[in-house]
């Protein structure tokens, strides 16, 4: 079989393994859905207690009937199990006739943000500052750097293919998934998008890559009001500035950079000039903007569930069909494949690809073509030259003290200095009270014994319940605290002066607050210890706004979704940061530190024997 001999070239191989494989061989190509980690076997589920199917289906049942072999799969178990169990899962998919390895992808795994739908928070892998904390810091070197560590926890346990990066731009400071952007500029985003795909991909793909997924295609910063695509009521993605090429301009430099793939997001465009209908829908903006325009010829996945219902983990996740619900599950599929996506993500019927071609409604060429496309990228990752992986050498790897140190001294740049009259750093000898960490050594238990309190706070939200079980994982609405909120906490700032950390997850408007501190500081994800670090002044932080700040919700109202920084006078600009000993602003964004301070000299800066750009 030509297409077992690594020798010949991809193509070859392509052709080869294509004219072997039937219809529904294929079309079990054309699905990248979910798969639960087993620590003790291989998933096998008991049957849905309703007509709603799981999200995750028999391991068997997906992979050697409905012919499927790419996969979602969070790391939730621990590194090693994680490894032998995918090691096993490959086993199965080499008894299947062709023996087509399995691709496993994840969402991150390295950050702060915990979300069903988007990312996971992990105590294994090495942690590190959300995208939009390394956007503080604003330097490609460190991006790639966490690439590189990426990579190679990734490639330790088995993942191949990083569900990321997010190229969407932070335009809309409402918006609940600003924390995976790399800010609101353009032109940086553009920077570290490129150096991220560049980091896990290397300069072209090869057996030590993880291939990489850039989403959300056109852009998704721009959502209506904030509100996030994955439910009803954020389905519009509006364009009142009409900026939408500035939202293009990190994509450009994922297609430079040779990104794997790509994905569309849920949204409907709003005043494009294309049919208003989902993204994933959409042949005008897939086929139009991304393959004609941009001349893209590799892998295309919708996001995830645009056909089915679903239960995960109990949860009910409704489809997310916009502008197309009123059609049947298998029209759904046709549009899509139709609009030039190549994969569904989180779908699970090849069957109804098979019946689509069987009864002419979809040509078999058309199916060939994404096929072509998906095993490009698993023949270029040398999955059927060797899909194992070792799971002995995982504990050497995966959040080993070196990756770990890099993520928290990452953490530490990442803060932004908004605030400072001169109480930071902290003295040793200074009676501190707490609110909001689990560790601080030595605090006082009541603000009134203490010479200064510190207290961290999450960016406010809402919490909106509209029977969408996922719901809560997405901080969304207002960026502003109740008035009982804001009365209480400057009424106590008053009386003890006060460190305030806020963690930036989106752009949070708290001018009396901020006003009524000693010190305000944002961040972007860090742990207790990394931050009391930084406040006694034994790390030194060096972020700079990666977005704007406004001073009112009357502001943030006012604003264009899709303009950066646009809410007119914000209470701190983008690239306000200062530093403790100094009120002027920090270095620039995007400056090169001192060679002791660059994360990729504590490990190496090779990648598979060539030096990262």
């Amino acid at each position: 079989m030509r297409y077992r001999d690594p020798r010949l070239p991809v193509e070859e191989r392509v052709d080869d393994l294509i004219a072997r494989m039937t219809l529904a061989e294929k079309a079990g190509l054309m699905f990248h859905t979910m798969l639960k980690a087993d620590p003790d076997g291989l998933h096998e589920p008991g049957p849905s207690c309703d007509d709603i199917p799981r999200d995750v289906l028999s391991t068997r049942t997906l992979i050697n009937e409905s012919h499927i072999n790419h996969f979602n799969a969070a790391p939730r178990i621990p590194p090693r199990a994680y490894a032998e169990w995918h090691n096993r899962v490959q086993e199965l998919a080499a008894s299947t006739r062709l023996g087509i390895p399995v691709t496993l992808s994840s969402d991150p795994v390295h950050g702060f943000t915990d979300n069903p739908a988007t990312s996971m928070v992990s105590t294994t892998f090495s942690r590190w500052p959300e995208a939009l904390g390394l956007a503080a810091v604003g330097d490609e070197r460190l991006v790639t750097a966490f690439a590189e560590v990426v990579r190679r926890e990734y490639l330790a346990v088995g993942i191949r293919m990083s569900l990321g990066p997010q190229a969407d731009l932070a335009t809309e400071p409402r918006w609940s998934r600003l924390p995976g952007t790399f800010g609101a500029d353009a032109a940086t985003a553009a920077r570290l998008v490129r150096a991220y795909v560049c980091g896990l991909q290397g300069e072209t793909l090869g057996p030590g890559s993880v291939a990489c997924m850039t989403k959300h295609f056109p852009g998704a910063g721009p959502q209506k009001d904030g509100w996030d695509a994955h439910f009803p009521y954020g389905q519009e993605q509006v364009y009142p500035g009409g900026n939408l090429e500035y939202h293009l301009r990190p994509f450009e430099a994922a297609f430079a950079a040779g990104t794997a793939a790509v994905m569309p997001y849920y949204a409907i465009p709003v005043g494009l000039g294309v049919e208003e209908i989902g993204f994933g829908f959409n042949r005008e903006v897939v086929t139009g903007w991304l393959r004609d325009r941009y001349g893209y010829d590799g892998v295309v996945c919708s996001d995830w569930g645009l056909v089915t219902d679903v239960r995960v983990e109990g949860m009910r996740w409704p489809a997310r069909c916009w502008g197309a619900s009123d059609l049947s599950r298998a029209e759904r599929v046709r549009r899509i494949v139709e609009a030039g996506v190549d994969q569904l993500g989180g779908e699970f019927c090849p069957s109804i690809v098979v019946d689509l071609v069987r009864s002419g409604a979809l040509p078999e060429s058309r199916i060939d073509a994404s096929a072509r496309r998906i095993l490009r990228v698993k023949f270029a990752l040398g999955l059927f030259e060797n899909p194992y992986v070792d799971p002995s050498a995982v504990p050497d790897v995966v959040g080993n003290s070196e990756f770990s140190a890099a993520g928290v001294r990452a953490q530490q740049r990442a803060v932004t200095v908004l605030k400072n009259d001169g109480l930071l750093p902290l003295s040793r000898n200074s009676r501190i009270y707490q609110e909001g960490f689990g560790l601080f050594p030595g605090a006082v238990d009541d603000p009134a014994d203490a010479d200064v309190a510190v207290i961290r706070l999450a960016a406010p939200y809402e919490h909106r319940e509209t029977g969408i079980d996922y719901e809560a994982g997405f901080h969304q609405g207002a960026l502003s605290l109740p008035q009982s909120r804001i009365d209480e906490l400057v009424t106590r700032f008053a009386k003890t002066p006060t460190v305030l950390v806020v963690h930036l997850d989106r752009a949070a408007v708290l001018p009396e607050v901020v006003a009524a501190s000693a010190a305000t500081l944002g961040e972007f994800g860090i742990t207790d210890e990394a931050l009391l670090a930084v406040l006694f002044g034994d790390a030194v932080p060096e972020g700079r706004l990666p977005m704007e700040l406004p001073s009112s919700m009357t502001s943030v109202g006012a604003s264009h979704e899709d303009v950066p920084n646009d809410t007119g006078d914000p209470l701190f600009p983008a690239g306000h940061g200062l530093t403790f000993r100094h009120s002027a602003p920090s270095a620039t964004a995007g400056s090169r530190p001192a060679p002791e301070d660059d994360p990729a000299g504590q490990f190496g800066t090779t990648w598979a024997g060539r030096r990262i750009p």
